[in-house]
């Protein structure tokens, strides 16, 4: 059933090609690096019995969103630095040999994707793509300039930072963000996108998505699974963050009227009742800020683990009992979330966090890396020996 779209309508957003001149630098980031290692205090992380943790590099600075690229380089962007790094493997794939910097100086690089070749950044209004990023070593190192793919998008730097990933529909998705904790805005604001990799055909996939800094698809339906963070100040325990499904576009998940499927928001709720929204697939704790999530398609874990989720809780910053700072367990049965639970904690020590996990993403090995913008690391966790 489609949910109703309570937004007035509003002029579409058309895309176009820049010729903006991007001043790029190359920076080799020796390791270890940039992050005290008295910092990293890896002994206080919790794992389920098997698994273990190592540190894959200590020098990616404000390491948030991570894709990889298919000959192995690791791609990653940095909100708070403004940069986009390359992570090069030193062969075996439990560590980094060197870190690049390709980009500098950009408006919040939260999000990064590859496709045929090509690194997709995005930027808070702007979407960059640096073509044959890949095909030789020495362009790691010494990167083209980017094309400017779209520079459309608003410029709203509250929630302004975006995570994208590329589709089984060839697509890229772009989420944006409310630009506010809570307020009333039409197309496209709190919306997940879609368009195609030249930057043409935009249209809204969903609707009344407050702020979604990870999605994937299912391995098997291909439905669209995404995180997104709830509301504050209604509570140290409410409203939900959220876990959600779009099974086909047009749907609506309720900001800013509605939360967690059953919170009637104090200032908008009266307009438009909770039961004419998409509830959540799960509710996941209040304020924890599920950012990254990943089902896991790898072959190391257990049985048990493989076709579940996993999703990186970068941690409340507003509740009186700090919640998250750790990379959570959602299982599935029946292909439906049905709870979710700790897999690695201890980011969080008493009240002061070391650490804050942002995205994860499952290695061809099939280990699961984590990314943290806090320590400016990347740990790896595995299975066995």
């Amino acid at each position: 059933m489609r949910m109703p779209n309570p937004y007035s309508p509003s002029k579409r957003i058309f895309f176009s090609s820049s010729s903006l001149f991007l001043l790029l630098a190359h920076l080799v980031i020796p390791l270890p690096a940039l992050a005290d290692p008295k910092d990293i205090r890896l002994d206080t992380i919790k794992l389920p019995p098997g698994f273990r943790i190592s540190v894959y590099t200590d020098a990616v600075p404000g390491a948030r969103s991570m894709t990889m690229g298919p000959r192995g380089t690791l791609f990653v962007g940095s909100r708070d630095a403004g940069a986009v790094y390359a992570v090069v493997d030193a062969g075996d794939g439990t560590h980094a040999r060197e870190v690049l910097t390709l980009a500098k100086n950009l408006s919040a690089p939260n999000g990064v994707a590859v496709k045929d070749g090509a690194l997709y950044v995005m930027e808070v209004s702007r979407l960059l793509r640096f073509d044959g990023i890949e095909e030789k070593p020495e362009k790691l190192k010494a990167p083209p300039a980017p094309v400017v793919v779209s520079d459309a998008f608003p410029k709203d730097s509250h929630h302004g930072w975006k995570f994208v990933a590329f589709g089984p529909d060839g697509l890229l998705y772009v989420p944006i963000g409310a630009p506010c904790n809570i307020c009333r805005r039409s197309d496209p604001y709190a919306s997940i996108a879609r368009l195609r990799p030249d930057g043409s055909g935009f249209e809204i996939v969903a609707r009344g998505v407050r702020n979604t800094v990870g999605f994937d698809w299912h391995p098997e339906t291909k439905e669209l699974w995404f995180t997104d963070n709830g509301r504050d100040w209604l509570g140290d325990d409410s409203p939900p963050d959220e876990l959600n499904i779009a099974p086909h576009t047009g749907l609506n998940f309720g900001f800013p009227y509605c939360h967690g499927g059953d919170v009637s928001d104090p200032e908008f709720g009266k307009e438009f009742p909770c039961k004419g929204f998409v509830p959540p697939a799960l509710k996941l704790g209040a304020h924890v800020a599920a950012l990254g999530m990943r089902f896991y398609a790898g072959a190391m874990f257990p049985a048990e683990y493989r076709g579940q989720v996993f999703i990186a809780e970068h941690g409340s910053w507003n509740r009186k009992k700090k919640v998250g700072y750790r990379v959570a367990l959602v299982r599935l049965r029946d292909g439906k979330p049905v709870s979710e639970e700790a897999f690695a904690e201890g980011w969080l020590q008493g009240e002061k966090a070391w650490g804050r996990p942002v995205d994860v993403l499952v290695r061809p090995d099939g280990s699961l890396l984590v990314s943290d913008d806090q320590a400016g690391a990347i740990y790896r966790i595995s299975y066995g020996k």
